[in-house]
Order: structure tokens, then sequence, then C-alpha cells
């Protein structure tokens, strides 16, 4: 496994994405997307959630196993998969879209997205409503939680440490994202499925998941983005959506951290 330390290729271009992504301008917090409903109904959500199997019992031969994975984890504190990692924390939209810019080939921000904001806040809802159902039903700790000395990429409270990490619930948006992205840009569908995919490894980097909590998230938010996609609220949505990618595109501007992406995102994990 190669690693760059902190002020390796993702240090430098790849701190700029994050904070070019996530910054406030003009000294304003982010205004934020959100929806009171998703696409799904409540009994759609409620039957995805029933489908979703308990966590690896304690001390189980699974359980064991994500543990130990997770303890190799460690060895990417502070590198430049670290750092990716600490910028996929935000996923709320619109700011998560920029999460994708380098493989959609945009630069989000750069013009108004108001209807690919909405469709994506209610994939959002669909995806972790499902997640926070199955959650409240297993207390399964975060290795965060597990292990108090665990470095988070993170600002965690004490309350976010002794959290339900099972399943993930940014794992499930991270992948129902890249279902949507997909759907809207079938063109790009292979990389913003592999962006969707990343935003739950950054959770194992973290150390605010275990393997099969990001596992089961990766499956709840492609079963979710699915029923979503097919809704004719969805298909109705997406002319508009497809509309404004196409202009963000036409702006010709990219993300100034891509560079540092397609540097970070072969590193080899456990």
């Amino acid at each position: 496994m190669s690693r760059s330390g902190p002020v390796g290729v993702f240090g430098a271009a790849g701190l700029l994405m994050v904070l070019v992504a996530c910054a406030p301008t003009e000294n304003r917090a982010p205004k934020l997307t959100e929806v009171s409903t998703g696409y799904l109904t409540a009994g759609d959500l409620a039957r995805l959630a029933d489908a979703v199997p308990p966590p690896p019992l304690p001390a189980s031969e699974a359980d064991l196993a994500d543990k130990a994975t997770s303890a190799r984890y460690r060895a990417f504190e502070d590198s430049d998969r670290w750092l990716l990692a600490t910028s996929h924390a935000e996923l709320r939209p619109p700011l998560a879209l920029q999460h994708f810019d380098c493989a959609l080939g945009v630069r989000f921000g750069s013009t108004e997205t108001p209807n690919l904001d909405r469709v994506m806040a209610r994939v959002f809802h669909d995806a972790e409503s499902v997640a926070e159902q199955v959650k409240r039903r297993a207390a399964r700790p975060r290795p965060v939680g597990d292990d108090p000395q665990r470095r988070a990429c993170q600002v965690v409270s004490e309350a976010g440490r002794k959290s339900a990490s099972y399943p993930s619930g940014s794992a499930a948006v991270g992948a129902a994202y890249g279902e949507a992205f997909a759907a809207i840009d079938p063109s790009r569908a292979e990389a913003v499925r592999r962006i969707g995919h990343e935003i739950g490894v950054s959770r194992l980097v973290c150390a605010m998941h275990y393997p099969s909590d990001v596992a089961t998230g990766e499956a709840i938010g492609r079963a979710a983005a699915a029923q979503a996609v097919a809704t004719p609220a969805f298909q109705a949505d997406l002319a508009a959506a497809r509309v404004e990618l196409a202009a963000a595109r036409a702006k010709g501007l990219t993300n100034p951290g891509c560079a540092a992406e397609r540097a970070v995102l072969p590193t080899v994990l456990p």
C-alpha cells in the first residue's frame, strides 16, 4: 500500500478541493436543500427497512472479522485517503453533489441547480430514512465507540461516538446518490457509482463504521434509489435535472482537486 502524508498529493490540491467544496461564501453559512418527503411512501420505506438483516452478533466470527479489518484502517490516519474521507463526511445536498464533480466532469456550484438539488435531497431523504429505521432496532457500537481513543477524521461528539453504527446511513446515501446520478447521466454511470461506493469506504477510513455496516448501507442505498428512480415523480423531475447538469458542464469548469482525487482513489485498502 502506497501512502502520502498529510502534505502529499492530496494534502495540497486535495485539501483545496475539501475547502472549496464545503466552505461558505461571503462568510455566510451554506444554504442546504431540505425536503419533507422523498420519492418513496412510508410503506415503501418500512418494507425496505424490514428486509435488512440484523448486524453481526457481538463476538461472532463476522463481528471479529469486522473489527480486525477496521483496526487495519488505522494505517490511513493522516494520509491522503484520510483527507478525502474528511471531505466525504459532508453528505447534505447541495454541498455533497460536489463529491461527484470529477466523475461527471462538472463544477457544481458554478451555476444554480435547484431542480437537481431537490432531486438529490429527496433521494437523500429516502436512503437515510430506511437506514435510520434499521438503526433504531440495532444498537451496534461504532469503532470510535468501541475504542474511545480511536481517531475519527471529523469532529465527533460524545453522543456521536455512542450512536448506532449499523447500518451506515452515509454509505446508504452515497450509494443512492451514485444510482440517481447514473439515471441522470447514464454515460457516466460507472464513474458516479464508484464515487458513491468511495463515500462508504470513507466511513471505514474515518472509523465511524465497520465493513458490515457499510456493505449493508450500500445495499439499502441501491435498493432505495432503484425504487425511487422508478417512480413517476422522479421520472417527471429527470428532464429538468439533466438540463441543469448540462448547463453546469457547459461552463467548462472543473474541480481543482480532481487530479488529487484520481491519484488517491487507487489506494490499496485492507
